[in-house]
């Protein structure tokens, strides 16, 4: 099994995203890419960590290639929008590709630049390509929110 983290807004949506695809294993919620050690959500909340809401996606890569996640992901939010998804303001809510192999980190940069000269959008694509650092899962509650609550996605661009 592989690992591919991303952050696209609210983690939330994100998670119940990748939970929907054939060869995801796994997903958590949580958060990475920051200063503070084992933040909680509260402490992320503050914008204080330097993390950013993502999701770990455990997957299988005989089912589902890194680039087809990277394909869901740059389409299911707004990659030009700074610190910003919807409603979700803040440098928490940030476009990131968090990456774990060189293979990773060269297979989000042709993604994210093919998408950039696509003409798709007519912004500059901010999306950050940066190497995964310390995941950490957020409180239970937040794991699988949307299911729980009887929901399958939510509004995340």
């Amino acid at each position: 099994m592989n690992y591919a983290t991303f952050a696209a807004g609210c983690f939330w949506g994100v998670e119940a995203l990748f939970q929907q695809l054939n060869g995801v294993i796994s997903t958590s919620a949580g958060f990475t890419g920051g200063e503070t050690i084992n933040p909680s959500y509260e402490d992320v909340y503050t914008e204080l960590t330097g993390h950013a809401e993502a999701v770990r996606v455990e997957f299988d890569p005989s089912l589902i290639s890194y680039e087809e996640l990277l394909e869901v992901f740059f389409d299911n939010h707004n990659p030009t929008s700074l610190n910003r998804q919807g409603e979700d303001i803040g440098t928490r809510y940030r476009s990131a590709v968090f990456f774990h192999t060189e293979e990773q980190e060269s297979a989000a940069l042709i993604a994210k630049g093919k998408l950039s000269s696509s003409g798709r959008f007519k912004k500059p694509i901010v999306t950050q390509v940066v190497p995964a650092t310390t995941f950490y899962r957020a409180e239970e509650y937040h794991q699988s929110y949307l299911a729980k609550r009887g929901q399958s996605s939510c509004k995340i661009s």
